[in-house]
This record gives C-alpha cells, structure tokens and sequence, in this order.
C-alpha cells in the first residue's frame, strides 16, 4: 500500500500538476480533496496542454480513479466543461467520481464574491471571484446546498428559494447590486443534475477500501501552505485548507492511513494577489524571473509576484505539513541570472528569526537575510542526471535541501513530465 499527499509548500503554482501527473502513472486511485475552480494545474503531456480546474489530475490516464471528495467546493458549469473538453480530444471521464457531500457553487456565490471584493476597494484580497469563499461561508453558516441536494430536483428547488430570499436582499439592500431570478438558477442547474448524477456517489467506502486493499492512493489539492485559511498569510488566504491536515478531512480518511506527505516548491518564490512578499524583485531580474518560467495564473492569466527562494518559507512548510520529501520545481528558469540569493531567515526590528511569523503585521516588518551563491548559464532542460548539472547548480540544490531540513527527491528542469532529474 502507498497513500501519498501532494501539498504546495508556498503560495501555490508551485507546479503540483506535473508531479502529480507523474506520480498518478503509478496510482490506482487520485483524490482532489479541497478548493474550487479558483486554482489550476497545468499538465504538459504528449505534446498536448491541459489546464484542469477541478478535476483531479490523474484523469489523463484511464487506468486511475479519479475522485472529487467532500472538501471541494463545486461549480458545475465549470466541471462540466472540462468533461466536454477532455472528451473532445479523446479523454474519458468514465472513471470520475463526485462525493454526494461536496457543496455546490450558486450564481449568488459568484455575484457576492464580486460584489464583496469591490466594496473592499484598497483593502481587497485578491479574490478570483469564483464564489469559492462565499460558498464556503455558507458551508460553515449550514445553509449551503450540496450535490445530494442538486440531484434531488424538489429538495433543490426549495434551497435555491430559501436562500435566494436571503442572498437578494444582502445583494441588492448592503451592495447595491442586482437581484437573481430562482426560476432561472432553477432551470439551469437541474441540466447540469442531468448530466451529474452519474457521477455521484458515496466516495468514503470507495477511498477506505482502496486503502485497505492496498492500492496505490493520491491525495492532491490546490493552491500552497501559506494560503491556508488558518496557517496562511490570513487574511490573503483561501478558504480552504491546502496543507496535508485537510486532506484527512476533505477526504473523510483518517490521518493514520497516510504513508507520504510530498512537498512541491519552485527554485524562486511567487505570489498571486496583496499581501506581504519579503523577496520579492520588482526589477528586471524578477521580471526575467516571470517571463521565463512563464508566471502567469492558469485561470485567471494575472501576472504573478516573483522573489529569490524563501527558505524560511518553505520550513514552515516541511513542519506543519509533516513532509518527508520536497520536489524543487523550475530551476530551469534561474539559468544566466549572474549570482543567486537564497533567503536564510528575517530580520525584524533588529533581531535575526529563522521561523515565519503567525500575523501580517509581522511578516510585513520581516527583512529577507540573504545567502548569496555562483549561479550558471548552461541549458539544463535536457539534463536528467543530477551529478551533470553544473556545480554551481548542484551546490544550489543541496544548500536548500540543507535549509529546509527536508530531502529533495527529484528536480524539475523543464515543464514536461519528462522534464525532471529523480535524486
């Protein structure tokens, strides 16, 4: 038996999609246990790109059961659209599973995140406005609607009324926004149980006897550890929990039954959204940065924030994740930069920390202690053993597996699946 979870040790887009797309060729079942469609991973295979939102990664191959669990937050439309479009280029989703307790994305949820996120003004968080947090608001309040709800066409209709009721008013009355029509949501959502129903099932015996019988389990979710709603940079956070404690709960599988816990990480640091960045480059370096490992967000297309590698970071990570390996991603990008910097600790109000700091206030007083090192110029996407990377490159590797107190088990020099050094 071998049950691994997959976390992003940063802010996410740490390239969780490419491992686990490797790692899913050797799973019998792969879980998506939290998150919605606000995050993405991008999948690189057979010359073919895929951006997949909510679905789990392992669909690409059709030996793998795929399952939407509990813990994720489901907007239909979207999900039904990368069903289609996987179909159309030859993709079978007949090996899909949805878990009847996954809550469902209303059009109000989309409407409010937005509405909410304008009348933050300054002070937004950077929403994608999916309705993401909104939906888990409602989740947490015990008024959402789940998709053992959406398939039941009376129990449905009655919960869109009731909360319409509500929703109308906070829409209209606090945001000066425009009423939504329950007939119209109605209607709409009872195609998309049309065509869903199918896939819905009880997951949790499913999963448990998987485990059981020893096959091969992965667990994935999406964005990273520091946009976790509780250990993240709160209030620029998810609503979810990202770190390797929800995937128990997003999953209904208890923590006693998890084998690995894999961290991935890129070989700078990057950002989507406000909040505090202690190195973050806004020169021509951090823009060579961006435009080589091609930083731009899977759904939303925004630019994202580029900085030197944060070790403080990503040992905050390794602890409240419990990780026994690290995959480094994207060293590739870091070639003909001249020196590299690795940030070893803060400095704040004049004292050195090693450990991330619990409140924004604080990281926002943090100043990067940086460790400076050779860099390379050499084309390194083509290499696939360790000992042929430059030195330099090598010395750069071992330094952040020293730092991070983890091992790093391969290296991704490309964003190909094939594209990775196994150490």
């Amino acid at each position: 038996m071998s049950t691994k979870i997959v976390v992003g040790t940063q802010w996410g887009d740490e390239g969780k999609g490419k491992t686990i797309d490797i790692l899913a060729s050797e799973a019998n079942v792969v879980v998506r246990t939290q998150g919605g469609n606000n995050a993405g991973h991008t999948i690189e295979a057979n010359g073919q790109v895929y951006k997949l939102r909510l679905m789990p990664s392992g669909i690409l191959n059709p030996d793998t059961l795929c399952i939407i669990a509990n813990g994720v937050v489901v907007d239909p439309k979207v999900l039904l659209g990368e069903i289609d479009d996987l179909n159309s280029r030859g993709i079978s989703t007949d090996n899909l599973k949805i878990d009847a307790r996954a809550h469902i994305i209303m059009p109000y949820h989309r409407e409010l995140d937005g509405l909410s996120e304008a009348a933050r003004g300054k002070a937004g968080i950077g929403t994608t406005k999916n309705g993401i947090g909104p939906c888990y608001m409602d989740k947490a309040e015990r008024s959402g609607i789940r998709i053992c709800d959406m398939i039941d066409k009376e129990k449905f209709e009655n919960k869109v009324r009731e909360n319409l009721e509500i929703k109308n008013k906070i829409m209209t009355l606090v945001y000066g926004g425009e009423p939504l029509d329950a007939e119209e949501i109605i209607a709409e959502y009872n195609g998309y149980a049309d065509r869903l129903r199918k896939y819905v099932v009880d997951t949790t015996p499913i999963l448990y006897k998987a485990i059981k019988d020893g096959k091969n389990v992965l667990f994935e979710g999406a964005q990273g550890t520091l946009l976790d709603i509780d250990l993240g940079t709160y209030p620029y956070v998810t609503s979810s929990h990202p770190i390797s404690g929800g995937v128990c709960v997003g999953s209904g599988v208890g923590p006693t039954m998890i084998d690995e816990c894999i961290g991935i990480a890129k070989g700078y640091t990057t950002r989507v959204g406000n909040g505090p960045f202690p190195t973050e480059l806004e020169d021509e370096i951090g823009e060579t940065i961006r435009e080589k490992g091609h930083e731009f967000g899977t759904v939303t297309g925004r630019s994202r924030r580029c900085g030197w590698f944060d070790a403080v970071i990503v040992r905050y990570a390794v602890r409240v994740n419990g990780l026994t390996s690290l995959v480094l991603n994207k060293i590739d990008p870091l070639g003909g930069l001249g020196k590299l910097k690795i940030c070893t600790a803060y400095k704040k109000d004049g004292e050195i920390t090693y450990d991330f700091p619990p409140t924004l206030e604080e990281l926002a007083k943090c100043e990067p202690v940086y460790e400076e090192m050779d860099g390379w110029d050499e084309d390194i996407s083509n290499i696939r053993e360790f000992e042929k990377l430059p030195l330099a490159c090598q010395n750069y590797i071992k330094r952040i597996e020293e730092l991070c107190d983890v091992k790093i088990s391969s290296i991704g020099v490309g964003p190909d699946r094939e594209e990775n050094i196994y150490k």
